[in-house]
């Protein structure tokens, strides 16, 4: 039997990161079609005060790392953002979900409790405690780049829908 934070994080994680490297694959064949560069599609943006879609990419396979990290009790992982190609987000997927699926469900125990605390670019810390962090700042900062990206796909013309971005149950 799992625990029920691990089952929120890691299967969602690796299920989401996957439905989002398809998601790039259709924008690679959208591109291709229009006979432009991805990297139109990758500095787009919803809106100017936005991160265009590279960024987006980048926190939200930082917000799944981290997330698991921090319910499982070891150190984040830092990733460089240095994405530039198509192949470089799509590698920072991969090693996401490589990274995220080395966390255990054993590792969850007691994350319900556990005393979460982030630095801020300010140096100040935010205090959490795992569960409230988890569906109160974790899941709703990683879901909101995801949805992020599958819309500025979208915004682009890229064909994708809600089965792309649920992706395989």
């Amino acid at each position: 039997m799992t625990h029920p934070m691990y089952d929120a994080t890691i299967p969602a994680f690796t299920r989401s990161l996957k439905a989002l490297d398809a998601c790039l694959d259709k924008a690679q064949a959208h591109a291709d079609s229009l006979k432009c560069d991805i990297g139109n599609i990758l500095g787009s943006r919803l809106a100017p005060d936005m991160f265009p879609l590279g960024r987006q990419i980048q926190i939200a396979c930082d917000f799944a790392k981290s997330i698991s990290s921090r319910m499982a009790g070891v150190e984040v992982p830092s990733f460089e953002d240095n994405e530039v190609s198509l192949a470089d987000f799509k590698a920072r997927i991969a090693k996401t979900i490589a990274y995220i699926n080395t966390i255990t469900s054993e590792q969850f125990e007691g994350s319900e409790t556990r005393a979460i605390s982030i630095p801020m670019r300010d140096g100040t810390k935010r205090e959490y405690v795992g569960a409230p962090y988890l569906h109160h700042a974790g899941l709703p900062n990683f879901y909101f780049h995801l949805t992020s990206s599958y819309a500025i796909l979208r915004h682009n013309g890229v064909q994708v829908g809600k089965k792309d971005f649920i992706g395989s149950v």
